[in-house]
């Protein structure tokens, strides 16, 4: 079938092709044939990769009239084309300019074919994919309703991920709307997306929902709103989107119809129900077994018991098939778990599917339990950072030790282990391994949330209020929520303050948290460090924004973690005494915004900090070798390259360092060279920022032996050429270049040879990529943001050389910014 698709799809770009001397195409006649050429793309698209597509005989019938319909836009548009050729002057070119009539009717007759073909499809994912690629070219909105569940974030999700929308949109942006949303804050993520930094995120709603109108005009772009619970939100951000005839779309999820309803104006929206029986059992197989397993016969009944009281929702068979994935696979087991759910089933309301989820949560590791309650401080729909959730899981002190293994390698465990039971899931990847953030469903949240209250892990202001007494952990998004009497919360262990509110108002209610574990007010602007912290002896977390942190922060004997953000972004360089090289327990420092400088001269005595394992952001200079001998298992490192910085800095004596980010920041004048800095053979992680590379500084940074990541960005390349020499960054996988002053680069596959993604941004006069990175084997990413027009076509020959060697899934991501040569 895709054969002569294929066949149509060559004609139809030799046509549009204005680089052939033999003819002009006729202006007028170029929008019909560019889409017939997009149908028949999607078509053959769809045919190559459904190995179902002829399951029944009205779809095999459906199959022939495309095929004929295919065969006579060929006979039109080559019967059309060979009587011109014959009929114009040797040597002369034409305009060609085939029947209006002839290209509506085959036009017409390929879109009835698809319509009937994707209204007899057992699901409509396919149908949902035409519309946003091969519909109309007017503005469109897509609203996906179903109940809590059901599976339409994912459906969105596989959407907005799928290679062939990356190709077709200039513009993709994710915006999470949810029951708590502020209009400013969805406006400024979407305004972000188009321009990372932009002058006017300050201004108010009105002046954003204008640029982000015109960052968006004449561009085709693909919104998705997801989780919206109610009209309002879109009566103001439908003024955000302009209706050029691009093609744009727009995806909406809600469970509420009369919202959908709203939001369509007229058009189709896409009703998600339940999946049936023998799909459910499907899915379940598929999450509980590898793809080389199969289910043991005594288990299949058992199986599609538990399977048929899901109800049909992709959600509680994802739980429930984590559950039975990571547990024995014994008869007297699963008969246990098909009992539970099937008690959980029997609640006839919507609770239904909370019962369900209860379940899974009550399988759990006693020692998971907590780390999964936790989950709940964070705000709905939000993306959580496993850095801070690692560091807050360490410090509140409920990780079980692990033979061999630090708390933080322990608590990485414990994220997998949730992520495999799919209660949690993982938005994105840094590079495979590494899993930068998680995320959790609003109904596991919710889970997470009820059983808090009723275990009295966590109190967050909500639905369920428990009983008088004290609340061993306070998560509060505004002043009001903190309404419980003091002598309830005594005994708080916990508190993370995630509003705006004056510390005059918050004082009193701190100075009462004798025991405090945890205090995150990172939300709050501290001008002065507030004096009743120092009175908390028993913190382990610290994270607040202040502009000064005291000698006496050394009395908080039991610290951890301590995260200073700068109150203001003025990058100053700030002295920090020697008593915080004197606090043992620290594993984690963190200065934000202002750099710090150790004052190390006065420092009698040497006292190793061997729990501290991250450490930034430094002034250099401050980084003596007797500094570096108190720090001896540090694995991240963030460095200032100071005024001061004129002596070399043996950084190899850091055996176990594996990320280091060094910068010369915004207030120094000139780059930061690297001719004073040794780097360690453990790096695997290494960002520059504001340096000036030299041919040795690369060749040096090139050699290391397991450096799998490198971001260069705002840095001085000398000469503004960067030849890579052969044998060069064997192990790296991630490359990402921002904002370089080059217009050379060489390179080949010997320099780069485990390369996965390549990612350059805001390179104004780099003219070309390599054209050796097409012979990288490993290559999947290549992602290009604002660039002379003749990089656009190395990146293209790149991508044919990858699939004639047989890497036909390489992925670009281009940005239609381009810069004028």
């Amino acid at each position: 079938m895709a054969y002569n698709l294929e066949s149509l799809v060559q004609i139809l770009e030799q046509l549009l092709d204005h680089h052939q001397p033999l003819w002009v195409l006729d202006p007028n006649k170029k929008p019909r044939l560019e889409s017939l050429l997009k149908k028949a793309c999607f078509l053959k698209e769809f045919f190559e990769n459904s190995s179902s597509a002829a399951t029944s005989y009205r779809l095999q019938s459906v199959e022939s009239r495309i095929r004929d319909v295919a065969y006579k836009a060929e006979d039109v548009l080559e019967s059309h084309l060979v009587d011109q050729l014959l009929s114009s002057p040797e040597g002369e070119s034409f305009i060609f300019s085939p029947p209006d009539l002839d290209l509506e009717k085959v036009t017409g007759e390929l879109d009835s074919a698809k319509e009937e073909m994707m209204a007899i499809m057992e699901g409509r994912d396919m149908h949902l994919k035409y519309r946003l690629i091969g519909g109309k070219s007017e503005l469109e909105v897509i609203p996906i309703v179903g109940m809590g569940g059901i599976g339409k974030t994912t459906l969105a999700r596989n959407l907005y991920h799928d290679p062939s929308v990356i190709s077709h949109f200039d513009v993709r942006i994710w915006a999470t709307i949810s029951q708590d949303y502020s209009e400013g804050g969805i406006l400024n993520g979407l305004l972000r997306s188009i321009w990372v930094s932009h002058p006017l995120l300050l201004l108010g709603n009105e002046r954003m929902v204008e640029e982000l109108y015109k960052g968006l005009k004449r561009r085709r772009y693909l919104i998705v709103l997801d989780d919206i619970w109610n009209k309002k939100p879109w009566t103001v951000l439908r003024k955000c989107f302009p209706d050029d005839g691009t093609g744009s779309r727009i995806i909406v999820t809600t469970r509420l119809l009369e919202v959908a309803d709203y939001i369509a104006s007229g058009s189709s929206y896409h009703h998600m129900n339940p999946l049936k029986d023998d799909e459910s059992w499907k899915l379940l197989h598929q999450k509980v077994f590898a793809a080389e397993e199969t289910c043991s016969s005594e288990l299949v009944s058992i199986g599609r018991n538990i399977a048929e009281n899901c109800r049909g929702l992709p959600l509680a068979i994802d739980v429930v098939g984590g559950l039975l994935s990571q547990a024995e696979r014994s008869q007297v087991f699963w008969e246990q778990v098909a009992k539970d759910i099937s008690e959980a089933a029997a609640d006839n309301t919507t609770a239904h599917l909370f019962q369900i989820l209860s379940v899974s949560y009550n399988y759990l590791p006693h020692h998971l339990k907590p780390c999964f309650l936790y989950m709940g401080i964070f705000k709905e729909d939000s993306e959580i950072r496993a850095s801070k959730l690692i560091k807050l899981w360490v410090a509140e002190g409920f990780l079980k030790p692990i033979s061999g293994k630090s708390l933080e390698e322990a608590a990485e465990m414990y994220l997998k282990a949730l992520a495999d039971r799919n209660l949690i899931c993982v938005p994105r990847e840094e590079f495979k391994g590494n899993v930068k953030s998680y995320s959790i469903h609003d109904l596991l949240r919710d889970l997470c949330v009820r059983k808090a209250y009723e275990e009295n892990f966590l109190f967050l202001k909500a639905r369920y209020i428990p009983g008088d007494v004290s609340s061993r952990r306070v998560c509060a998004h505004r002043i009001q929520d903190i309404d419980r009497p003091l002598d309830q919360m005594r005994l708080t262990r916990s508190v993370l303050f995630m509003g705006n509110v004056s510390w005059m108002i918050l004082s009193p209610l701190i100075s009462a948290f004798r025991l405090l574990r945890v205090l995150d007010i990172l939300s709050i602007g501290c001008i002065l460090f507030p004096g009743e912290i120092i009175q908390l002896v028993n913190l382990r977390y610290l994270a607040l924004r202040t502009s000064k942190v005291p000698s006496s922060i050394s009395r908080l004997w039991n610290l951890q973690v301590l995260i200073v953000e700068a109150i203001a972004d003025s990058f100053n360089r700030h002295v920090v005494t020697p008593e915080i090289l004197e606090m043992t327990q620290l594993r984690h420092i963190k200065f934000k915004g202002f750099c710090v400088w150790y004052d190390d001269q006065y420092r009698e005595h040497i006292v190793v900090q061997d729990q501290l394992q991250s450490l930034s952001t430094i002034a250099v200079s401050g980084l003596t070798d007797r500094v570096l001998r108190t720090i001896p298992n540090l694995k991240k490192l963030g460095i200032f390259c100071d005024e001061k910085f004129d002596h070399v800095r043996d950084l190899s004596r850091l055996h176990k360092l594996h990320s280091l980010k060094c910068s010369s920041g915004l207030y120094v004048h000139h780059h930061s060279d690297l001719s004073n800095l040794i780097f360690p053979d453990s790096l695997k992680k290494l960002a520059l920022q504001h340096c000036v590379i030299h041919d040795p500084h690369m060749s040096r940074i090139g050699n290391l032996p397991n450096l799998q990541i490198l971001k260069l960005s705002n840095c001085g390349i000398k000469n503004r050429k960067w030849k890579v020499n052969e044998g060069e960054f064997c192990q790296l996988k991630y490359l990402i270049m921002e904002h370089l002053h080059m217009d050379f680069w060489a390179a080949d596959d010997i320099c780069f040879p485990r390369l996965e993604h390549l990612i350059i941004r805001h390179c104004a006069w780099l003219p070309e990529i390599p054209y050796g990175i097409g012979d990288i084997p490993t290559l999947k990413v290549i992602e290009v943001r604002q660039y002379l027009p003749p990089l656009l076509d190395s990146v293209r020959m790149i991508q044919k050389k990858q699939e004639k060697n047989g890497n036909d899934g390489l992925e670009v991501r281009l940005s239609t910014t381009t810069l004028l040569q």
